[in-house]
């Protein structure tokens, strides 16, 4: 690597760093995964042979990227969540069998990113307290005694912020649901 390059992206590095963080954070559950996420980021600036003519658009586009992955990542939530109650006997329908976690076709790979897609819009579309309970218990698996221990919050409150964000996730969902099961 010359010097040229070296210094251009430590020039890089320092400009955008503050900023690039800052987008991460609010997408992320914690610092520690921002952090981790910006380093995944830039170590993949450093490492590219390629010359990027747009800087911040590609550093942005890896940032969203690296964090769609990590929710893809983890354990598929809302598939028990999801169902409506006593619905699910009826019409055979599960979240599980639209997004099978361990089948790579490219069309479960596409259900699976049109899923984690929807997923995100609708979670930034609730309130940053049901948000918040619902992905640290559901998807990050903290238990809500951990999580009001943490707060300062009680234990039944963190239990109806999730349900609220499960009742409208579920309901936000419905027309995904709906559509895929047309297709």
């Amino acid at each position: 690597m010359s010097a040229d390059n070296n210094q251009s992206i430590t020039q890089n590095i320092k400009a955008y760093s503050r900023r690039l963080l800052g987008f991460i954070k609010k997408r992320v559950n914690n610092n520690e995964d921002a952090e981790d996420i910006l380093q995944e980021v830039f170590y993949q600036f450093a490492g590219n042979p390629e010359p990027i003519e747009q800087v911040t658009s590609w550093l942005f586009k890896v940032a969203r990227n690296k964090i769609t992955d990590r929710y893809r990542k983890q354990r598929l939530p809302l598939a028990d969540d999801l169902q409506p109650a006593g619905g699910n006997e009826e019409d055979g329908f599960d979240w599980k069998d639209l997004v099978p976690s361990n089948d790579d076709t490219p069309e479960t790979v596409y259900l699976r990113n049109l899923f984690w897609e929807e997923l995100q819009l609708a979670l930034n579309e609730l309130p940053a307290e049901q948000r918040e309970a619902f992905i640290q218990n559901e998807m990050e698996g903290v238990p809500f005694k951990e999580l009001s221990e943490a707060s300062g919050v009680s234990v039944a409150t963190l239990i109806s912020r999730k349900r609220y964000a499960v009742l409208f996730l579920r309901d936000r969902l419905q027309g995904l649901r709906d559509e895929l099961l047309q297709y």
